[in-house]
């Protein structure tokens, strides 16, 4: 799921979109932040739908094996056990994830050859072949496989990649959080009750991630000028030119965090910057970043402008 840390990546991706576009719409960025969150959610049904469709095309592999000229015996009985696999039975039967197909509209015939590449991958499959051999199933051994299936072959599909990263623009971002999200749902499907396996939830509090991310956008929007001259002063020696912007961004959202979320401790939000510095700007920008931060925390603390409130966040 979405951790904090996540969300302020979607916030730094707003931010950076906001200050380089013409328009100073800033509910429509807004939308636009909220909008990239839920095409996480539409990205993780897309995938499970993807598991599904591959699982469902060992019926019609069977049916084309069985209509060959020369059929063997074996294409004329084609195993197409997959299709009572307990995970994918009980997806089928999710409401939740029923809801999600007709809300984004999903459907694979666009990529027709996606499918049946990716079931001649798992049919060939030394794990599958065992899979399908066995004769006394669980719940989990039916999610081995279907783990198998993601991890296995559409992963490590280059054709699978390239249709999930020419729909989603953030794919690459974002991929490391779909793997968690389908993670917690073979976590969540323990049950032979299919009434009691739940979809994974995008984050662990949505109403109150919401207001975080909102409130995170919107401080660095509108005292964007006071953030800027607080950097201002601690970069007097710099070209401002050399500084990344992403940099920037980065200092203002801590900045933001420091003045205005009060539950969050000072070293949680150097710390969290720091981490996505690491991915999202250049080799130095840790270094700089800590650097600065630390100089404008120790003016605002001097200031009495820190305002920690809760047990362990007064320093």
């Amino acid at each position: 799921m979405l951790n904090r840390r996540h969300l302020r990546v979607k916030v730094l991706q707003s931010l950076y979109a906001y200050h380089q576009s013409n328009s100073g719409d800033i509910r429509q960025h807004e939308k636009h932040l909220l909008h990239s969150i839920d095409q996480v959610y539409e990205m993780y049904i897309w995938m499970l739908s993807l598991i599904s469709e591959i699982s469902s095309y060992a019926e019609i592999d069977a049916l084309e094996r069985a209509n060959k000229h020369l059929p063997t015996a074996d294409d004329l009985n084609a195993n197409v056990k997959i299709l009572s696999n307990r995970f994918i039975l009980s997806l089928h039967d999710n409401k939740e994830f029923l809801v999600g197909l007709k809300k984004y509209k999903i459907a694979w015939d666009f990529e027709p050859e996606l499918i049946k590449s990716l079931f001649t991958l798992l049919k060939n499959a030394p794990e599958y072949l065992e899979y399908i051999q066995k004769t006394d199933d669980t719940i989990q051994t039916d999610k081995d496989i279907i783990k198998f299936i993601f991890k296995k072959v559409i992963l490590k599909s280059s054709l699978a990649e390239q249709v999930f990263e020419d729909k989603f623009i953030y794919w690459p971002v974002d991929k490391d959080v779909l793997q968690a999200l389908i993670a917690k749902t073979f976590k969540n499907f323990a049950s032979d009750n299919y009434q009691e396996n739940k979809l994974a939830e995008i984050t662990g509090n949505w109403e109150e991630d919401r207001e975080f991310i909102v409130n995170l956008f919107e401080k660095c929007i509108r005292y964007d000028s006071d953030y800027q001259e607080l950097i201002t002063q601690k970069t007097q020696n710099w070209e401002p030119d050399r500084i990344a912007m992403m940099d920037t961004l980065l200092m203002k959202m801590a900045i933001a965090e420091f003045l205005n979320f009060n539950s969050i401790p000072v070293k949680v939000t150097i710390n969290e910057y720091l981490e996505i510095s690491k991915e999202f700007s250049t080799p130095k920008s840790n270094s700089f970043i800590n650097g600065i931060l630390d100089k404008i925390l120790i003016d605002l603390k001097g200031q009495n402008k820190i305002k920690k409130i809760g047990r362990g966040l007064i320093e």
